[in-house]
């Protein structure tokens, strides 16, 4: 009866976000201009323990508006590690 699919599922999500990190990571543009500062985020941003991550990248507070269909983002915190938020142009 005790199979451990909940330890099974919970795993594969784990793997699932840690891969998003990376990928998101690998995604960040490196201007030509700005190349050696890009590659240490990038660098700073793979080698980014999880739940630096999340504390660092995701929960930024934000507001999400709409404006003449074009979507606007406002940050309302600022953090040292926002500028690699830049991801959200290449996507």
């Amino acid at each position: 009866m005790n199979t451990l699919e909940a330890n099974w599922a919970y795993m594969m999500i784990a793997s699932l976000a840690w891969s998003l990190k990376a990928w998101a990571a690998l995604c960040l543009p490196v201007a030509p201009r700005w190349q050696k500062r890009h590659a240490e985020d990038r660098e700073r941003f793979l080698r980014m323990d999880f739940r630096s991550f999340v504390q660092r990248l995701i929960l930024v507070p934000a507001q999400i508006l709409r404006t003449g269909r074009t979507p606007v983002y406002r940050l309302l915190a600022w953090r040292p590690d926002l500028p690699i938020l830049r991801l959200l142009d290449a996507l």
